[in-house]
């Protein structure tokens, strides 16, 4: 049963990360639009071909839904963070796994002495751990400063900033819904 129970939500959320609605899911699988709500829901549960036919229609393969992710999907080695280049002085090293469906992204920032942030807001919720330094961080009008060991957690939609005011980097972790670095 648990088996089941994750195809149908790994089929609805390959379809809305495609933006396809289920009508759209229905002319290009054959199958009921009552069905494919049904099998998302975990109220029905697809035969392989029907299955094959969704895959097709989701441009995956059958595997995508009833396959084990790899070890190199799940784990992340010390030895294997990859860096993310995004021409910034911050330094972003990936913590997450690797599959493709994430819905969060960790990541370990080094923030260099100095640094000013501009103020940003997107969607989701975001998570700060301070490993070391202090960082002065800003959320709409509130400000914080956040010391080692400290943690922030705050919906993301409101600006926020932050900046490293001290003489010495600030290492942390930021953990955000949803993921934002697609391999």
């Amino acid at each position: 049963m648990a088996a089941a129970l994750s195809i149908g939500s790994a089929i609805r959320d390959r379809r809305r990360g495609l933006g396809l609605t289920l009508q759209a899911l229905a002319g290009s699988s054959g199958l009921s639009i009552p069905f494919l709500s049904q099998v998302e829901r975990n109220l029905a549960h697809p035969s392989l071909l029907s299955l094959e036919a969704i895959a097709q229609a989701l441009d995956v393969d059958v595997d995508y839904f009833v396959g084990v992710p790899t070890p190199g999907q799940i784990v992340c080695r010390a030895g294997e963070h990859d860096r993310i280049d995004l021409e910034s002085p911050v330094v972003y090293e990936r913590l997450s796994g690797r599959h493709p469906e994430r819905k969060m992204e960790a990541l370990r920032l080094i923030v260099p002495p100095g640094l000013v942030a501009p103020t940003i807001h997107r969607e989701g919720e975001g998570f700060w751990y301070i490993l070391s330094g202090t960082l002065e961080m800003t959320v709409g009008r509130k400000k914080f400063v956040l010391n080692v060991g400290d943690s922030a957690h705050f919906d993301q939609r409101h600006p926020y900033s932050m900046r490293n005011a001290g003489k010495s980097e600030v290492r942390m972790i930021w953990v955000g819904t949803p993921a934002i670095f697609k391999d």
